[in-house]
């Protein structure tokens, strides 16, 4: 369940926290082996145990200000204690009713070898001497233990999709800044029923793309894995692939189902869409696709959890022929691909991870 990825602790990403991404001209930042190695031999207190200090040494360890790049509002973090990874995030989770719940969720970070890590979860509110307030709509304050810290949610409310980048048939559902530093637009073509998440390309994307062996159609990012397919039809790129493993793991590249655009969803458009995807779900989910519980949520993973290139080249092939049919793009939603339909839930709150579908499916493109 995995959001860390490289080797930057979290005593030294607070020091860029807090601004926005910059662009133009500046030295990269410098990463050593030297600083790595003294912070996982450090020897080092704090009780792992209680869920309340880790969450005091987590505020306390943050500037007055930071800033939440993804938008369904999780603040990642991590840390070594004892030569152990820990991983986790403060999630706010704003109701319609203008309140707000904040979660608070930590682990030890899994890898290929070991995968089983289990997770602690808590809400945090008056019970648990945490203070919430919401300055605006953007911005919430978080008090605990006499540090009090603003957390600045991302306002993408200007972003919109480029005209041109949107068929007669599609509706755009909202921007998503997902927690790998790539922005989306999130669509939904009504005459297919259809999702697509598809690149924001409008301000410079943060990864460099290789074209696939066998077809400029597909790029793929060096940093983040995603798979692109570009469009016949249109100037722009849709989101096919996104490394299987990083799915597994959960990583900050496992794709953007997790990072739906909550704060920027209009009225009742996301439920209307999956209601017409899957109409069996009317009076079960919530306006952002949450069951009741809000513990699960509708899974919108269209691309396929890929482990090699070649796995790709069957949207190509579909692409190519089905290039003049009114069909054309049910070939960049994976489970239509396969004759089917998912039905896939996720965790919500607690932000779990749905990578147990995400590996079936992954098995299922294999065999």
């Amino acid at each position: 369940m995995s959001k860390y990825c490289g080797r930057v602790l979290l005593a030294i990403g607070v020091l860029a926290i807090g601004s926005a991404p910059v662009r133009g001209q500046q030295r990269p930042i410098l990463h050593t082996d030297e600083a790595y190695i003294e912070e996982v031999t450090r020897a080092t207190t704090l009780d792992v145990g209680d869920p309340m200090a880790v969450f005091a040494f987590v505020l306390d360890s943050l500037p007055d200000r930071v800033k939440v790049y993804p938008t369904e509002n999780y603040y990642y973090f991590s840390f070594f204690h004892n030569g152990t990874e820990y991983a986790g995030n403060i999630r706010i989770e704003p109701h319609d009713d203008g309140g707000q719940a904040v979660h608070f969720t930590y682990y030890r970070e899994p890898s290929e070898w070991h995968q089983d890590a289990p997770w602690t979860h808590i809400v945090l509110d008056a019970a648990h001497n945490v203070g919430v307030e919401k300055i605006d709509r953007f911005t919430y304050r978080i008090t605990y233990g006499g540090k009090s810290v603003e957390f600045d949610l991302n306002d993408l409310s200007a972003v919109k999709p480029p005209p041109q980048a949107l068929g007669p048939e599609e509706k755009f559902i909202g921007p998503i800044f997902d927690e790998s530093g790539i922005r989306f637009f999130l669509v939904y073509n009504a005459k297919l029923r259809d999702f697509h998440y598809i690149l924001d390309e409008t301000q410079g994307v943060a990864d460099e793309f290789f074209k696939s062996p066998r077809t400029d159609r597909i790029l793929i990012g060096r940093r983040t894995g995603f798979a692109f397919y570009r469009d016949h039809h249109r100037d722009r790129k849709i989101l096919i692939g996104v490394y299987e493993g990083n799915m597994r793991l959960n990583t900050y590249f496992d794709g953007p189902f997790d990072q739906l655009p909550d704060n920027f969803i209009e009225g009742e458009t996301l439920r209307k869409a999956i209601l017409e995807v899957q109409p069996d779900l009317k009076g079960h989910i919530d306006r952002f696709g949450s069951a009741p519980s809000g513990e699960v949520r509708y899974m919108i993973d269209t691309y396929l959890p890929y482990r090699s290139v070649d796995e790709l080249y069957l949207y190509h092939s579909c692409a190519g022929t089905n290039i003049n049919s009114p069909r054309y793009y049910d070939c960049f939603v994976y489970d239509k691909l396969q004759g089917g339909r998912s039905e896939g839930w996720r965790a919500s709150g607690a932000k779990a991870s749905g990578r147990k579908s995400h590996a079936r499916k992954a098995r299922n493109a294999r065999d």
